[in-house]
């Protein structure tokens, strides 16, 4: 499976969030324990500065890591999550592109019903939203870090026009990406 592109940052939001469409994407290693979870763990949160993160189970147990006896991150939960998580590898490496789902599902070789009805299945979501929603995370991440313009945010996260991308942040984000941004420069260093 592709490597995926996301930042520590990023990688600290989906644990802190439990959100179990990256379990197998990457791995949550506590170096206090030693005891390595999936993103979707619902153990105590571990602190941020105790945290490292690993994309595969041989990286992480080669580091010296247990598995983690609650969410059993060693374990594979569903027939379906290996495809799962490759489409959605595909998503975070091609999210810059305009991309359909026939180009997801010609990638994974399967029909575009059966993969919009599996995809569901296992994250409650559309392969488009899940897409909408990784390029909300990138451009919600350069609003906070960066200058560049909404306009520049909006194209290099790979949205195709300007209104689409306020709608679908909006509807994400609950406010416009200059908001956002001011809210963010606003907000106390952690």
């Amino acid at each position: 499976m592709a490597a995926i592109n996301l930042s520590f940052d990023e990688m600290w939001e989906k644990i802190i969030a439990g959100d179990r469409k990256y379990d197998g994407l990457f791995f949550t290693a506590v170096k206090t324990t030693k005891i390595y979870c999936r993103p979707s763990c619902r153990s105590r949160k571990p602190k941020k500065i105790n945290v490292e993160f690993f994309y595969d189970i041989e990286e992480v147990e080669k580091a010296g890591f247990r598995p983690c006896k609650r969410c059993q991150p060693e374990v594979e939960h569903s027939p379906h999550i290996g495809t799962v998580r490759h489409v959605i590898a595909f998503l975070l490496q091609q999210y810059k592109q305009k991309i359909e789902l026939k180009d997801i599902a010609n990638h994974v070789g399967l029909s575009t019903y059966y993969l919009e009805r599996l995809f569901k299945q296992e994250t409650a979501e559309t392969p488009r939203t899940y897409l909408e929603k990784i390029r909300v995370d990138k451009a919600a991440y350069l609003l906070a870090t960066t200058n560049r313009t909404n306009l520049e945010i909006c194209y290099e996260v790979g949205f195709q026009s300007p209104s689409n991308f306020y709608k679908v942040f909006r509807r994400s984000k609950n406010c416009s990406p200059s908001e956002y941004r001011i809210l963010k420069r606003e907000e106390p260093a952690t």
